[in-house]
């Protein structure tokens, strides 16, 4: 078998492996609904994250030093707050072996900008089931930034919600989750992807 041929072979292989993965017969249709739902769950709480710190809605973010709501006010990102000093800054255990280098990004114009980039990105991605590769592996690590920061845990040794982030977005990349109630057979048959399938 030439070069050409077995590279042939194993792109039609792999082929038919990620068109079983999405669309085997064996797979419930209550199972991807439940794996979309958790797709666009994950969805909505980057998205609106990123909306509560750009416009300070005053469900985390909008609240001043007295506890007092200031909806549109000074705590918006659109004003000039920075949407990630106070965690980086604050929300930092004192004795977390990362306290250093966390407290050094706190207010930098450049991670905000990444930071509030990715809740926007991440969260479109997972709504629309697009760019699954790249949302999810984006939501993972932005999970994991944040597991980093709050070390040592406070109610389990080990797990907590930012950790079962971590799982979920890899359980919605292999699940194939933007396929169900979302663009994602679409976009995978679009041919950017086709020629890039890591835009997935």
């Amino acid at each position: 078998m030439s070069v050409i041929q077995r590279h042939r072979h194993e792109t039609d292989t792999t082929a038919a492996v990620l068109a079983a993965d999405t669309e085997s017969p064996d797979r419930s249709p209550w199972f991807a609904r439940a794996l979309a739902t958790l797709r666009i769950a994950f969805g909505i709480t980057f998205l609106w994250a990123f909306l509560d710190k750009t416009f300070a809605l005053g469900f985390h973010t909008g609240y001043d030093q007295e506890g007092n709501l200031d909806r549109f006010g000074d705590a918006a990102w659109i004003n000039g707050a920075s949407p990630t000093e106070g965690f980086l800054t604050f929300g930092v255990p004192a004795d977390n072996p990362f306290k250093g280098f966390f407290n050094g990004l706190a207010g930098s114009t450049v991670v905000d900008w990444l930071f509030m980039l990715g809740l926007l990105g991440i969260g479109l991605t997972l709504l629309l089931g697009v760019g699954m590769r790249i949302g999810t592996a984006a939501g993972a690590a932005m999970y994991a930034f944040m597991y980093a920061a709050v070390l040592p845990l406070e109610n389990n040794p080990v797990v907590d919600d930012h950790l079962v982030g971590i799982i979920v977005m890899a359980v919605l990349a292999l699940g194939a989750a933007g396929t169900t109630w979302g663009l994602g057979h679409w976009w995978n048959r679009t041919e950017v992807v086709e020629n890039h399938p890591v835009l997935r």
